[in-house]
């Protein structure tokens, strides 16, 4: 599809624009001096003097009268002027606020996160984050999937584990998330013992699908050195671990959840932690970004902050 460019379309028979000598013109303008506008240009006071003949040669008009000891501003020199100071003050301002992007903590920061991620990582430190950053905007997308964070739009990502997309950064972000299988004691009560991985075949275990309807969370397991993977059956499936565990905690089965995720109901009594010793080897979140070259200064104090939360 051909996009329509937005962008002015050229005066027909315009001279062309020289941006080098229309700089050098509005300095000399400003302070009725080559010599100091040629300092504040960092050229010498000849080169400067060239640049704005030839921007005259080009333009067939005289825009500064000279003396040897004055510099005054002709008619056209004054129209020119009236019109292109403004213009290059809205360029230096736009190219302030570009450079303000990367050098502090400033405007809109979209990141793509799972539910666990965000409310076990960030949910919990956003007041602050916000009270510490007054200048910068936060945009969070929560969903289950492996999202493309160039594609949609997004300065950042958060998910489990550090093999993520191709060409990203990825940096941890909190400590391990150990996954357990958790269970009420109403539930175990009424159901087969549960003594080994194997058995949870015997039991109604609560899947949980992670993205697009096509992937499921693996329940796997350590034994020894080695790994085993359970296909476990049930009769509910979710698509968010918040809803297994609540749904865990009402007596409907067995549900694998991140302990952290989980503490509060394990703490309490109402979930009870199953079959930790074979739980499998622990991963840490990750937040992922697609370069470290000219990293933009929200993205710095994101990072900074949030590591420094979750240690």
């Amino acid at each position: 599809m051909n996009m329509k460019s937005t962008l002015p379309e050229p005066i027909p028979g315009a001279r062309p624009v020289h941006l080098p000598g229309l700089i050098a013109f509005e300095c000399v303008a400003r302070h009725m001096s080559f010599a100091r506008a040629a300092a504040e240009l960092e050229v010498t006071p000849t080169a400067m003097s060239k640049t704005v003949k030839q921007l005259e040669a080009q333009l067939g008009v005289r825009l500064f009268n000279r003396t040897t000891r004055s510099v005054g501003l002709t008619e056209s020199g004054t129209q020119l002027l009236d019109t292109l100071a403004p213009a290059l003050e809205q360029i230096r301002a736009s190219v302030q606020r570009v450079h303000d992007t990367a050098t502090r903590p400033y405007g809109a920061l979209r990141v793509n996160t799972s539910y666990v991620a965000y409310a076990s990582l960030i949910e919990p430190h956003v007041q602050d984050f916000l009270a510490q950053y007054p200048d910068i905007t936060l945009d969070f997308s929560v969903d289950n999937g492996l999202s493309d964070i160039v594609g949609g739009g997004f300065d950042a990502g958060i998910r489990l584990g550090h093999a993520l997309q191709r060409d990203m950064i990825a940096v941890p972000l909190g400590g391990l998330q150990p996954l357990l299988v958790v269970g009420s004691p109403d539930y175990l009560a009424r159901s087969a013992p549960l003594h080994t991985p194997e058995d949870l075949l015997n039991h109604d275990c609560i899947r949980q699908r992670l993205n697009n309807r096509t992937r499921i969370l693996s329940w796997t397991f350590r034994l020894g050195k080695a790994s085993i993977e359970i296909d476990v059956k049930g009769r509910l499936m979710l698509d968010e671990m918040r809803t297994t565990v609540s749904a865990a905690r009402m007596g409907c089965g067995l549900a694998l959840a991140f302990r952290p995720f989980a503490e509060a109901e394990l703490a309490s009594g109402l979930l009870v932690p199953l079959l930790e010793k074979y739980s499998p080897p622990a991963e840490a979140f990750h937040l992922y970004y697609p370069s470290r070259a000219q990293m933009p200064g929200k993205l710095r104090a994101f990072i900074d902050f949030f590591q420094a939360c979750n240690r």
